[in-house]
């Protein structure tokens, strides 16, 4: 398949750089200024933001936008959309407004993506035509801003739960805006196999979220929460480092040339200094950026992080 036509096809063995890999806000405790400062002095160039960093800036959202700007820091997206597909009267028309107000703000922060995940509310249609329906109808609010929507099969979404469903509704939407989301915690969640990817144009994938975790399996949809939510590590630091570079070198290989960033909720991350939690990220992006695009083999987890640590 051919690469995204907005960015020039690089081959394996070229050196991919730290910048395609960025940060979440989400991982670092603190206020927005501090969290944007340690990823920039850890080495990234952009930043994930939630709509949380904006609203609960103490001198409001517009504030909070002024300092991702002063920053430097390009904004990789905005996030997150929720339970926005299948419903129906009062509660479709409720869920339009929050993405109106949501699309605001991602416009203001010149986000180029919005990202939306698949719906969990039991008020939800199953019928993929009508969450097709729906997601048109975001596309089509987003369009005049400029903003594309990344669309993320939840491993506990309802009637969505993988990459797989999440095209196919993306298909039937039909709009130039409208694409997926990938995230390797998801996809490994729910042992999505990595030939689902197969049949995804690649220039539709818009965002892609990495992270890992420390046990094999997820058995049930509540461990998948409860681990999604606060047990996430950086790529190479859990167990599923094999998993993740197979997932990257598929990427790569079928075109895909867009930004990674990394998507970590870690109740240990929010005890520690911002700089630590940000130096781990970096090693992290270093490994994937460096050693596995670069050589296109993988290499050993943890050995290697403990090198690029100085361990």
């Amino acid at each position: 398949m051919s690469s995204r036509p907005d960015a020039p096809r690089r081959e394996l063995t070229e050196v991919r750089h730290i910048a395609d890999f960025g940060m979440d806000t989400i991982t670092l405790a603190g206020p927005l200024e501090a969290k944007l400062r340690a990823m920039r002095e850890a080495g990234f160039s952009q930043v994930m933001l939630a709509a949380r960093d904006l609203v609960g800036h103490p001198q409001g959202w517009r504030a909070a936008v002024a300092e991702v700007k002063a920053s430097g820091l390009r904004v990789t997206g905005f996030q997150v959309l929720r339970d926005f597909e299948g419903l129906s009267g009062h509660l479709h028309d409720y869920k339009v407004d929050i993405a109106r107000a949501m699309l605001e703000m991602c416009a203001a922060l010149g986000s180029p993506v919005l990202l939306a995940c698949s719906s969990t509310s039991t008020h939800a249609s199953a019928d993929r035509d009508v969450a097709a329906r729906d997601l048109k109808k975001l596309a089509t609010m987003a369009l005049p801003l400029g903003i594309k929507v990344a669309f993320e099969g939840l491993s506990w979404g309802r009637h969505l739960n993988d990459c797989i469903g999440a095209w196919d509704v993306v298909q039937r939407a039909d709009m130039p805006n409208l694409g997926v989301g990938i995230d390797s915690y998801h996809s490994f969640a729910n042992q999505v196999p990595l030939s689902a990817l197969d049949a995804i144009d690649p220039r539709r994938i818009f965002l892609v979220q990495l992270s890992d975790f420390m046990w094999q399996e997820v058995r049930t949809p509540e461990e998948r929460i409860e681990t999604a939510r606060h047990f996430r590590v950086f790529p190479g630091e859990g167990v599923h480092s094999e998993d993740t570079v197979r997932l990257v070198l598929a990427l790569h290989r079928m075109g895909y040339r867009g930004d990674y960033s990394f998507e970590v909720f870690n109740d240990d991350y929010q005890q520690l200094p911002l700089e630590t939690v940000a130096r781990r990220a970096c090693r992290s992006a270093t490994w994937l950026a460096e050693d596995v695009l670069r050589r296109a083999a993988p290499l050993p987890r943890q050995a290697r992080l403990r090198e690029l640590s100085g361990g």
